[in-house]
């Protein structure tokens, strides 16, 4: 079920080696992209239909579900769900909003003023996936952030389904979100059409959204090769657990198979102090996933899963931040005494009764994470995400005189007289 590893007896390789997922060694994904890319931003719309025939198996009239149509759909979705939903948007909003805060002006010297403005990006692009599974909670976690931000143009795309519409409960969202249209292309193909535009899809200046290797390949390209920016390189979900002898091995197992359902290339990884409960967990593994309806899907991804076995909190805390989780679980009473030790890590969920699952839908914190140790270097999305901070600075009379004999020396002593020259007319 799950392989486990002795972390006292892996060597730093074999560590480096364990912590690397979601690799193209032998860059076939890289070239389908590639592909995938030029042909919509040679072709456009005709491309986009050939690949919704290709990998959704629908013909498409239009690429677009319109306001009408999408007021049509969510009448498919109970008041109980509605509801649900509109709990999520409540939380999420509320966290997100206290992130949007203009910044304080500093005077760093007698008439020299500098400080930083929030300016919205003009038109975003929000990617939700619906392959194996779809996300309306996707829609949620970036939709709210870039109204909060104030952006004017929010593009979305979303793949089609067996029928040829949106999912009733992405039209929902889009009604909460006073989103007006939904594009039908998934894919790397919806990547690049809101990084070129095509004759229905407008171009963005910032793309948004996980997905699978495909599309976090293609963002990834599209960052490197055009103006349009990407939140993060977010592909697929991960989540690490470390667990001592405090912790609830059916909690763990149901937190291990919430995670792997995601996809076959999702990974679950569970660190722990207790070998005991390394045991029991697996033997729930083995309880719980036969009857998930998913089961065939988890089953691989937690085939490509394992445990590693420390000898206490900190070894454990050792090797997950070398990981460097999408999420992470301290399923542990002890939590408070490793959370300063976090370095790399998306989000966290802190002891034995918080699930990630509450992150994922309706707690208030962002979904939306670097995974593939991304989280190094990478914030999850936030209203930050969706903004500028665009810097100010002025200078009085008093202020020019404060400052003019500092900037001429640091100009002249870099050989740059223009520019010395610049504050000298002044003085």
């Amino acid at each position: 079920m799950l392989k486990v590893y002795n972390y006292n007896q892996l060597s730093a390789t074999e560590i480096q080696k364990l912590t690397l997922r979601n690799t193209d060694a032998g860059n076939e994904i890289r070239e389908t992209v590639e592909n995938i890319l030029a042909n919509v931003k040679q072709n456009g719309d005709v491309a986009l239909r050939e690949y919704a025939l290709q990998f959704d198996k629908v013909t498409l009239d239009n690429l677009f579900t319109d306001e009408n149509e999408l007021a049509k759909l969510t009448e498919r979705v109970s008041d109980e769900q509605k509801e649900a939903i509109k709990t999520a948007y409540q939380n999420i909003y509320k966290f997100h909003k206290t992130q949007f805060r203009q910044e304080e002006k500093v005077e760093t010297m007698p008439g020299v003023t500098c400080w930083r403005e929030l300016r919205p990006i003009e038109k975003v692009g929000l990617y939700i996936p619906g392959g194996t599974a779809v996300l309306p909670s996707t829609f949620l976690m970036l939709g709210i952030p870039a109204k909060i931000a104030g952006c004017k143009e929010i593009v979305v795309c979303s793949p089609p389904q067996k029928d040829g519409k949106i999912n009733p409960f992405i039209a929902f969202v889009a009604q909460l979100l006073g989103v007006k249209e939904v594009f039908l292309v998934g894919g790397a193909q919806a990547v690049a059409a809101m990084a070129y535009g095509t004759e229905s899809i407008p171009k963005v200046d910032k793309i948004f959204g996980p997905g699978n290797q495909y599309v976090t390949k293609a963002k990834t390209i599209i960052q490197s090769t055009t103006v349009t920016a990407i939140d993060m390189p977010a592909g697929p979900s991960e989540v690490l657990i470390i667990a001592d002898e405090s912790a609830n091995p059916v909690f763990v197992a149901a937190d291990l198979l919430a995670q792997a359902e995601h996809g076959v290339d999702s990974q679950s990884v569970l660190v722990s102090t207790s070998q005991q409960l390394i045991d029991e967990t697996i033997a729930e593994l083995e309880k719980q996933l036969p009857i998930l309806p998913r089961s065939e899907i988890t089953k691989k991804a937690i085939a490509n899963s394992y445990a590693v076995f420390t000898a206490d909190l900190l070894e454990a805390m050792d090797f997950s931040n070398q990981y460097a989780p999408e999420h992470l679980i301290l399923a542990t009473d002890n939590w408070k005494l490793i959370t300063e030790k976090i370095i790399n890590a998306g989000s966290v969920f802190l002891g034995n009764l918080t699930p990630e699952s509450a992150g994922d839908y309706a707690s208030g914190t962002n979904h939306t994470l670097p995974t593939s140790a991304y989280a190094r270097a990478y914030s999850g999305v936030s209203v930050d995400s969706f903004v500028k901070k665009i810097t100010f600075q002025h200078l009085t009379s008093e202020g020019i005189k404060s400052i003019g004999k500092t900037v001429e020396i640091l100009a002249e002593l870099e050989g740059l007289q223009a520019h010395k020259n610049a504050v000298s007319v002044r003085t």
